[in-house]
């Protein structure tokens, strides 16, 4: 881990000491999500409301500059048609750390529910983007939301890496996922509160570990 990355982890616990009981939780999260990276595989994240904005937050940090100024895929770059449409997408393309949020896709997921089970839209989902070396996010307040745990049954089945993010109860996604940080919160909004700098703190932790 680079010392910059060493720096932002340990600026989590300094800024909010109650995560100190996840510390080694968090570390895990981040070595798992880096693993996925190193072997060239991309993040899915799901949730429900707010959650489900978490998801969407946490791929918006990933997909394009977040704290650091990324430089896109050299073999992209060279790759492109020379043109002068070319020329301006050299300057505006950054790097990106593959992520899907699975709460975005309206259409299918609409359709979905209406003909089959809105429970399983996320795992539905899973069966067709989730590859063996991905990671899978599930974040739940409460940890037991049934189609987080559809997920991540799919998730498990194909051979995807699984994290949790929920409260500090007990849960079935804590028995389902590889790593669940559970954040010490019961009431629904201070989960979330928790939340948000957990996951901003691994995105840049990955950014800074993978961008120069």
């Amino acid at each position: 881990m680079k010392e910059r990355t060493k720096v932002i982890f340990e600026e989590l616990f300094e800024r909010y000491p109650a995560l100190t009981v996840c510390k080694d939780d968090v570390l895990k999260c981040f070595n798992l999500l880096q693993e996925t990276y190193d072997n060239g595989g991309k993040v899915l994240v799901c949730g429900n409301g707010g959650s489900a904005a978490d998801s969407e937050h946490i791929v918006g940090e990933l997909m394009k500059n977040f704290k650091s100024c990324r430089k896109a895929d050299d073999k992209l770059l060279n790759s492109l048609e020379d043109c002068e449409e070319s020329k301006r997408l050299k300057e505006v393309l950054e790097g990106n750390l593959p992520a899907i949020s699975l709460t975005s896709h309206l259409s299918l997921t609409t359709a979905y529910s209406n003909d089959k089970e809105p429970s399983a839209v996320f795992a539905q989902q899973l069966s067709g983007l989730g590859q063996k070396g991905d990671t899978f996010i599930a974040i739940s307040t409460s940890g037991n939301s049934l189609n987080c745990v559809y997920a991540t049954l799919v998730a498990k089945a194909k051979g995807l890496k699984t994290i949790a993010l929920t409260g500090e109860k007990h849960s079935r996604l804590e028995e389902l996922s590889l790593v669940t940080v559970k954040v010490p919160a019961v009431e629904t909004f201070k989960i979330q509160e928790y939340h948000l700098p957990i996951y901003h703190a691994l995105c840049a932790m990955l950014e800074s570990e993978n961008f120069d």
